[in-house]
């Protein structure tokens, strides 16, 4: 099992910026509408890009790590998916050039709500265009243009990364060859809206949230740290929190002496954890990333789910789903790998009984690593 300390670690900065010069004239166009004058990613990348340019693998993330995804010689603390990327790893970085960016969007360096709108000189804030999984891929197009490849080898995520990954390929059909999908969807279901919207309300409730216009000494802390409570209990499973946890309380030293205030250790693991993760992640970000999850739909690709999805143009797939995950459960995953069969696209499915529920793809090395590293051995095969 990795380390789960380093697996939730999604705060380190990138170590490189770039500015994309390859937009189209006026800045990106957003999916929904509108469009960025200017883009900036945040981006690492380990390996070394081929002369042909064509072992490049772009991994799309979900909502909420940086694009710190490993560790490496600029920074060699361990990053969020540690166990998967480097030399002879499943994503193996002596045979790939893997690049991972922080979703655009986000607030880990990627033009976001946090950054300056040039046009008027504030922060965007609420202001900022609308985000869709579709305008998250087409960043990632962008930026392996930017630099010099014109077809990824792979595209791998996971959650809202997987989204990204079969957007990318609906998208940008014959500009990849393999495509990874793990824990993702065709479209949301309404549990995971519920949940989605219910975060989003807890922060917009917080009267600091101030309708998206606050600073940094005045974010709401209190809806995001409700918010991302209610987010932690979906992220695992049931029988998780039982063998972990069971009943287990607080020793009396560490109980405020207040009514109703923690005493589970449960309690006291989801307060650890939220703070760790307000500390450093932008309010606004977390809305807008969460409702692009929501908005996801491959069927306005085309009418259908199979319209949509029969837009790909790749070698191969994997589809990687987990017994336990009541976000994105397994049955989403079938259904995936199974239009994408319908639709010509040659599928390898793999459902993992892991206890670890939605974030097994963070941890669960021992189920992951071997699925994920036979397909991509094979595909240099």
């Amino acid at each position: 099992m990795a380390d789960e300390e380093n697996a939730y670690s999604f705060t380190t900065a990138a170590t490189r910026h770039i500015t994309l010069a390859n937009l189209p004239q006026g800045g990106m166009p957003m999916w929904r509408g509108g469009r960025l004058p200017e883009v900036t990613l945040a981006y690492e990348c380990w390996g070394e890009l081929s002369a042909a340019a064509d072992n490049a693998v772009l991994i799309f993330t979900g909502l909420s790590p940086s694009a710190h995804a490993a560790s490496s010689p600029q920074d060699q603390t361990p990053g969020w998916w540690e166990y998967m990327i480097g030399p002879g790893k499943a994503i193996d970085t002596d045979r790939f050039f893997v690049v991972c960016a922080n979703s655009l969007g986000g607030c880990y360096g990627s033009t976001g709500p946090v950054s300056i709108n040039p046009e008027t000189g504030q922060s965007y804030g609420a202001d900022f265009p609308d985000v869709t999984v579709e305008d998250i891929a087409s960043s990632g197009y962008y930026l392996m243009r930017e630099l010099g490849v014109e077809k990824i080898h792979a595209a791998v995520g996971s959650s809202m990364g997987g989204m990204s990954s079969i957007a990318y390929a609906m998208q940008y059909p014959g500009k990849i060859d393999f495509l990874v999908s793990i824990s993702a969807a065709t479209r949301a279901l309404p549990l995971t809206i519920a949940l989605r919207s219910l975060q989003r309300e807890i922060i917009r409730s917080d009267p600091a949230w101030n309708g998206g216009h606050y600073t940094d000494d005045t974010r709401p802390v209190s809806g995001m740290t409700l918010a991302r409570k209610l987010g932690l209990v979906s992220y695992r499973a049931a029988d998780e929190w039982n063998s972990k946890f069971d009943r287990s309380r607080l020793p009396p030293e560490n109980l405020t002496g207040k009514r109703f205030e923690r005493e589970f250790e449960i309690e006291n693991y989801l307060e650890y954890n939220a703070q760790k993760f307000v500390a450093s992640f932008d309010p606004n970000s977390y809305l807008y990333l969460s409702r692009a999850m929501d908005w996801f739909d491959i069927a306005e690709h085309g009418g259908t789910v199979s319209e949509g999805m029969s837009k790909l143009d790749v070698n191969k797939a994997l589809v990687v789903g987990v017994t336990t995950d009541i976000l994105f459960p397994s049955r989403q995953q079938r259904e995936i790998a199974d239009v994408m069969r319908s639709t010509g696209t040659e599928v390898d499915y793999v459902e993992i009984d892991s206890v670890n529920g939605h974030d097994a793809f963070l941890i669960d090395d021992q189920h992951f690593s071997p699925v994920v590293k036979k397909f991509l051995d094979e595909s240099v095969a």
